[in-house]
Parts: structure tokens; C-alpha cells; sequence
């Protein structure tokens, strides 16, 4: 770095970048810099991947993280710190107000009057928890570290790739040192080359997930709308600002939108509260998913073999997208499916109640539940962002299909039924049951007799086991005082 103030490419003049680092590294910056570069960590192309822009002022934050990245002994898969202060800046980018008084109340009514509605449609009772309305940033830290559990089994795996094809490329740093940290905070276990891709793997895919994470911030309206289980705790919850940016053009007025969007929220909160297997269930098939996924090294280092390590934002993509292997394995195909398969019964069962609890109450209920399924099958960036880290879709493409079967089901055995479902994972209605909905309540007929049969052949054999004298129907021998018993 120049000592005398020089003009960037984009306006940004040497001398603030001089007095930001200055500002953290004190007299050593030039050198703190040129050390980190050549580690392949250059905080303004760190930043300009994850979209903050070129303002040095806006890169403190990352800055900071950056020198206690260094210094850390932590190796999770992916940095949390990182991933926080991207999410938070991403989320901020386009603007997040504050949530007002009136918002607040607004939503606390919505949610309120949901909840009522709902108990008309279902017998699940209401969550329980606070109804709160949430600022972007406020739904950020509430779910971050969930999005960090999904990443981290494909992040894992990412990170022992990346130090597998690119640790010989790294040069040793036993004897590298930067102002500012611990003697000897480089030495050691951080002086291995892996180990130090692995550092930076994770600082990058932290990155991914808080850009991610803050990307979906600007887009959802609830806690639960993306049909994953983000919290561990009751609670329902709207995002003021989103749903009123969802409802600017639209022909029915903001409370009509904020009702119909409460009460999905409320639909999926009581379905994950009361049905205690659900969210384990839904979390324990995406980590089995992500841990099967294993790592095309041939492509990875195709795609890493001429990049510049400072270039983070090449790095980036080099660890996202097109390097997992397609050839995955029949176990791997069968967890895939009963994944999409039950998060497709949730939004089709969530999609089947709303209508039935908002149809007698908003005149635009139609109209607005076709505008979230036509939304949700679309998608956004955030998802396939997530779709690259994880290797998996969030939206369920056979919803519509199940919103059918939950509405024949009900149709046939009433709401009594339609719930009863939820009781056992067991009982989940599967592809066929999706295929063809008609036949579902025969299926399930069949499957009980085959049971009971069973269930009656077990019986007899046990009856039979225990009839007769003694054990297993044979004679009692005869106690030692009777006429005719002998001693041994």
C-alpha cells in the first residue's frame, strides 16, 4: 500500500484504506496488509464477494473478523463470526427500519385473530410463545445458527477438499507473525498448509451462509415460511417490512395480506410445536442428505488450479456449486425423497388449513393462496444460494399434490383424520400416496388388516407357548416327596 493517497479503481482513495488499517494494526498496516494478501485474505476483494460493496468503512467489522479468524483456535466448518456480521450487513444493505409501535400491534392482532381463525380449521391447538414482528437484522439473529447447523455437514466436506488440493500450494507460516496478535499465533497447528485452507475455507463459507441468510432476510415474512423449523422454541412471527413490500401492487390491501400471511405462520408453528417428532425428523433427514454428499476432487481442482487465493470471491465459487458428485447412492436417493416428500406434506397441510381457516373471513383468499404457491415454486436467490452450500432445494415441488391429498383425506374422515396423521412418522403418506390420492384411504385400510393379521399370528403363537403344563406345554416333573420320584 502506497504511503502517499493514490485513486482506486472505484473512487476509494489509498489513504482511507491506509487510515482504516492503521486504525486496527496500528504503525505495522502496510505490513499487516501485505502479509494477509499473500495469505490470500485481501479484505476488499473479502468484501466485494459478499456484496458490501467498496467503502472502507462498511469493512471494519470484516476486518475485525478477519484478524480474530487468525488468531482463533476454533475449527468449526463454518465461521459463525464470519457468517454474523455478513448476514447482518446483507440484511441491512437495502435498508431495515425499525419495527414501530403501530407495525408491532399490527402484527400481535394479525397473529391474534390467526390463531382464532385456525381453531376452526384444526384441532391442534395454538403454539403458545410470543407473537412478535421482527426487523430484518431481529430474524437474522434468530436463526442464523440454524442455517449454520444445515451448512456445516457439506461445509465440512468442502473444507477437507479445498486443504486437500490447495494445501501443498500454500506456503509454510511458521515463521509468519502480524501486529497485533499473540506470539507464536500462527505457529504450530495454523503453520500447516491445510489447516490454514481449512481457516480460510470455513471464513468463506461463512461468508456464503451469512450472504445467504441476509439475502433470505429481505424475502421472508415469518419464522416458519420457508418451510424449515428455524426455531427451537414456540413463537410466532411477522416481518412488518417484508409484507408490506409483498403487498405494494397488489390488489388486496395490506391487513387482508398481513391476515392471510399471519395465519400461515400460525398454521405452521402449531404443526411444528404439537407434533413433537417433526422438527428431529425434518433436521436429522437433511443432515443425513448432506453428510451422504461426497465431493468431486477431479472438479474442485479444475476449478481451483489457476485462482488467485487473494481473489476471495473467485474462491467462493470454486467451493459452491458443480463440484458434488452425481452419482449419488440408492441410500442417498431414498433420503432425498422422504425429505422432499415431507416437507412437501408440510407445506401442502399448512397450504389445505390456511384456505380452509381464511376462505370464509378474506374476500382475496383465493387469489393470495395461488400468489404464495406460484412464489414459493419460483424461489429465490437466497435458495439457490442455499442450494449450492447444501446441495438441496428448499421448495417442495410436490406441495399442490399434497394440499390434494390433505383435502381428500379430510374430505373422507373429517379433520380428526387429516391430523391424525401428524401422530408417527410411520403414518406419513408416501410418493404413491402423492401419485394417487384416491387411493390413499384403501392403502391405509390394507395396511391395517396386514397388521392385524399379524398382530393375531403373534397372539396365537404366544398362546400357544404358554398353554399346557410348565413351560412350553411340557409335564411338570414330579416333586421328590411323591410315590414314584427317585433321588439322583
Amino acid at each position: 500500500m502506497s504511503s502517499q493517497p493514490t485513486g482506486g479503481d472505484d473512487g476509494t482513495s489509498d489513504s482511507q484504506w491506509e487510515a482504516m488499517f492503521r486504525s486496527m494494526f496500528g504503525a505495522d498496516a502496510d505490513e499487516a496488509l501485505r502479509q494477509m494478501r499473500e495469505q490470500g485474505l485481501d479484505p476488499q476483494a473479502l468484501a466485494r464477494s459478499a456484496g458490501l460493496g467498496d467503502d472502507p468503512r462498511a469493512l471494519n467489522g470484516i476486518l475485525a473478523q478477519v484478524q480474530r479468524m487468525l488468531a482463533a483456535s476454533g475449527d468449526d466448518p463454518v465461521n459463525s463470526d464470519v457468517a454474523h456480521d455478513v448476514a447482518r450487513q446483507v440484511a441491512a444493505a437495502e435498508g431495515d427500519p425499525t419495527v414501530s409501535g403501530a407495525q408491532a400491534a399490527a402484527v400481535r392482532d394479525a397473529l391474534s385473530v390467526a390463531d382464532l381463525w385456525l381453531d376452526a380449521a384444526t384441532d391442534m391447538p395454538p403454539a403458545g410463545g410470543p407473537r412478535q414482528a421482527w426487523s430484518r437484522s431481529e430474524w437474522v439473529e434468530a436463526t442464523l445458527s440454524s442455517w449454520g447447523d444445515l451448512a456445516e455437514p457439506i461445509a465440512a466436506s468442502v473444507t477437507d477438499a479445498l486443504a486437500t488440493v490447495l494445501g501443498d500450494q500454500m506456503p509454510s507460516t511458521d515463521d509468519l507473525s502480524l501486529p497485533g496478535l499473540p506470539v507464536g499465533a500462527l505457529n504450530g497447528s495454523f503453520g500447516d498448509p491445510q489447516q490454514m485452507m481449512r481457516r480460510m475455507g470455513s471464513a468463506v463459507f461463512g461468508m456464503q451462509v451469512g450472504q445467504a441468510s441476509g439475502t433470505l432476510s429481505r424475502e421472508v415474512f415469518g419464522a416458519t415460511d420457508v418451510g424449515l423449523p428455524l426455531l427451537d422454541h414456540a413463537a410466532t412471527v411477522l416481518l412488518p417490512t417484508n409484507v408490506e413490500a409483498f403487498a405494494e401492487g397488489l390488489d388486496a390491501p395490506l391487513d387482508e395480506v398481513r391476515m392471510f400471511l399471519a395465519v400461515r405462520e400460525c398454521a405452521h408453528a402449531r404443526l411444528f410445536t404439537h407434533v413433537p417428532w417433526l422438527r428431529a425428523h425434518l433436521l436429522a433427514l437433511v443432515d443425513e442428505y448432506a453428510r451422504g454428499i461426497t465431493i468431486d476432487l477431479g472438479a474442485l481442482e479444475e476449478r481451483v488450479r489457476d485462482i488467485d487465493l487473494s481473489d476471495t470471491g473467485a474462491l467462493q465459487n470454486a467451493m459452491s456449486g458443480h463440484i458434488f458428485r452425481s452419482d449419488a447412492t440408492d441410500a442417498q436417493k431414498a433420503t432425498l425423497l422422504r425429505l422432499e416428500t415431507t416437507l412437501a406434506l408440510v407445506e401442502g397441510w399448512v397450504d389445505e388449513v390456511s384456505a380452509t381457516a381464511t376462505l370464509p373471513h378474506l374476500p382475496h383468499a383465493v387469489p393470495l393462496r395461488e400468489m404464495l404457491r406460484r412464489r414459493r415454486a419460483a424461489g429465490g436467490p437466497a435458495e439457490q444460494t442455499f442450494a449450492s452450500l447444501v446441495g438441496l432445494e428448499l421448495r417442495p415441488r410436490r406441495s399442490r399434490d399434497a394440499a390434494t391429498l390433505w383435502q381428500r383425506i379430510t374430505a373422507e374422515g373429517g379433520t380428526d383424520a387429516r391430523d391424525a396423521v401428524w401422530g408417527h412418522p410411520d403414518l406419513l403418506p408416501d410418493t404413491q400416496d402423492l401419485d394417487d390420492p384416491a387411493g390413499y384411504r384403501e392403502r391405509q385400510a390394507a395396511t391395517r388388516a396386514e397388521e392385524a393379521d399379524l398382530d393375531a399370528a403373534l397372539a396365537e403363537i404366544l398362546n400357544g407357548a404358554t398353554s399346557g403344563d410348565g413351560d412350553g406345554g411340557m409335564p411338570t416333573p414330579p416333586e421328590d416327596d411323591e410315590p414314584g420320584s427317585t433321588r439322583s
